[in-house]
């Protein structure tokens, strides 16, 4: 017999690891990390649009389709919070994208092909993967010796 898998399962949940689309997630990381930076705990569009440098009717029209996936609670000419659902998908990029940082920062690699690289694989990384790139970092924060010869092999 042949394992799972969630394609083939129709009963395993599907993972609330990101939105499903790419778009959807940058929105929502935005949105999260907008809330965390502000004291009134809502993303107002105008700042959205800003740091993802796309128009205001772009901006819109997204949290229109995010409110229908409720993963956002938009008042027209107001603030964006997120639903529950919302804020466990925006919080699982959020560390996605720090873990990545963190491990590609061993190896001092700038910053500018540091945030160009992330932006790419944040994405598409696996759970599985990234649980083994969050135990390596671990392992290399304790382990300097060990971390540094792998720096010598690069």
């Amino acid at each position: 017999m042949s394992e799972s898998t969630p394609a083939s399962n129709p009963e395993q949940p599907k993972t609330l690891r990101t939105s499903g689309s790419v778009a959807m997630d940058d929105y929502l990381e935005q949105i999260l990390l907008l809330i965390e930076d502000n004291d009134e705990n809502y993303a107002r569009p105008v700042d959205v649009s800003r740091k993802l440098g796309i128009s205001q009717a772009s901006v819109t029209k997204m949290l229109k389709r995010l409110t229908t996936e409720d993963l956002v609670n938009h008042e027209k000419y107001g603030g964006t919070t997120l639903t529950e659902k919302g804020h466990t998908i925006a919080h699982a990029i959020v560390e996605r994208h720090k873990t990545l940082t963190q491990f590609l920062r061993l190896f001092n690699i700038n910053e500018q092909t540091i945030y160009k690289d992330v932006e790419g694989i944040e994405h598409h990384v696996s759970k599985a993967t990234l649980n083994v790139i969050t135990s390596l970092v671990a392992e290399l924060e304790d382990n300097p010796v060990l971390l540094e010869r792998i720096k010598k092999r690069i």
